[in-house]
């Protein structure tokens, strides 16, 4: 038989998210590992697309997505990041987030360019540069605080680097970049001439009053910076593969094309629905982060109780921590002897860096209804018995 595989996938195999849930599956696990968030949509967005089918809105949209979603997508903008963008030329509706990177990566850079990522990273984003025929470039950033340095920036960059990514709040840290580390990107965009790729999908799910931040509204990144976000994660709609990217008229227009080679547009009926997700009031956004903060609270002193050493986030909702207390030899072995243990799936730390800082840490989801997330809890807690 002969063999037909592209060189594009050369090193790439099945992501360590995705395995971890089919071995959860496997054992019967509470999977706190994939950020599914089987949590219940909201029922203004549910209602939405049931009414959007049910009116026959169904047929393709524009590539860019249709005009009643960025229209609503420009008001929420305007009133919650402080950007101010036009639905007619600076926003494209896309196949989740991941399409949007995607689209930036193969419309926006060339075969070769350097692509910086920062450890603790997304595996998707790294896979998606690889596959893009980007050079990936690396600057870790230590637990626990994930601090960022204007020495570690510049001396990352490489000759070729065309684009640095910068995911707030970052999946799977929960770090939230502060006004002097994007004041330092700001600098080292300007000097360097790189494309800034946000990832903000997170952006409502932050704790402690802490405000989210846009890159684009800090000094003179708007020109130079696509702003990707998303509805998967607030909406709990996971599934239904909605983001947008938002960006200048020009990137915006190359980011098209390549949303329409690839994807065509995003699902219609449930860009209907979520156009009516974003008139939810700030109190929906409100209450929704407090709650993820009790959840945050519940899951740490599990951990804690059970000799793991959590890292606080300060949005998203996942939660590393430091598992050297299990006596494994790699983030793997921890992972998989704490599936064994204790029935709980977690993701090995290894997935988000390329060195040994993963191989101490795990990653936990806590996305998950209050009485999934307590027993995984107990389970936890009996580690320390």
């Amino acid at each position: 038989m002969p063999e037909f595989r592209s060189r594009r996938l050369q090193g790439l195999g099945q992501s360590e998210i995705r395995r971890m849930s089919r071995e959860s599956d496997r054992v019967g696990a509470i999977n706190l590992g994939q950020g599914i968030c089987d949590l219940p949509t909201p029922p203004l967005v549910a209602n939405g697309a049931k009414e959007a089918i049910d009116a026959r809105m169904s047929t393709y949209s524009y590539p860019e997505g249709t005009l009643e979603l960025r229209r609503a997508i420009a008001k929420k903008l305007a009133r919650d990041n402080g950007i101010e963008a036009d639905p007619m030329g600076e926003i494209v509706v896309t196949a989740g987030s991941s399409g949007a990177f995607a689209a930036v990566c193969m419309g926006l850079l060339n075969p070769g360019d350097g692509i910086l990522l920062m450890e603790p990273y997304y595996g998707y984003h790294l896979s998606c540069a690889l596959v893009s025929g980007l050079e990936p470039q690396y600057l870790t950033l230590e637990p626990p605080d994930f601090a960022l340095t204007e020495e570690d920036l510049r001396a990352s960059i490489q000759p070729n680097t065309r684009a640095v990514v910068v995911c707030t709040p970052s999946n799977p840290s929960g770090k939230m970049f502060s006004r002097d580390e994007i004041d330092i990107i700001d600098r080292v965009a300007a000097d360097n001439d790189l494309l800034v790729i946000t990832d903000e999908i997170y952006e409502y799910i932050r704790y402690d009053d802490r405000p989210h931040l846009s890159p684009a509204t800090v000094g003179n990144l708007s020109s130079r910076t696509v702003s990707i976000m998303g509805m998967s994660k607030t909406y709990s709609i996971t599934g239904w593969r909605l983001g947008y990217a938002v960006a200048p008229p020009d990137m915006a227009e190359s980011m098209t094309l390549v949303n329409d080679v690839y994807y065509v547009c995003a699902p219609t009926p449930l860009q209907h629905a979520v156009a009516k997700g974003l008139e939810a009031p700030l109190s929906f956004y409100q209450e929704q982060a407090r709650d993820y903060q009790r959840k945050r609270d519940m899951l740490a002193e599990a951990l804690d109780a059970g000799g793991l050493t959590p890292i606080i986030p300060q949005g998203a909702y996942y939660m590393l921590a430091d598992v050297s207390s299990l006596g494994c030899a790699t983030a793997r072995e921890a992972a998989m002897a704490l599936l064994e243990r204790a029935k709980v799936a977690s993701i090995a730390g290894s997935a988000f860096y390329r060195g040994k800082t993963g191989e101490s840490l795990l990653r936990f989801c806590y996305a998950k209804e209050d009485d999934i997330l307590a027993e995984a809890c107990q389970r936890l807690r009996s580690l320390g018995k």
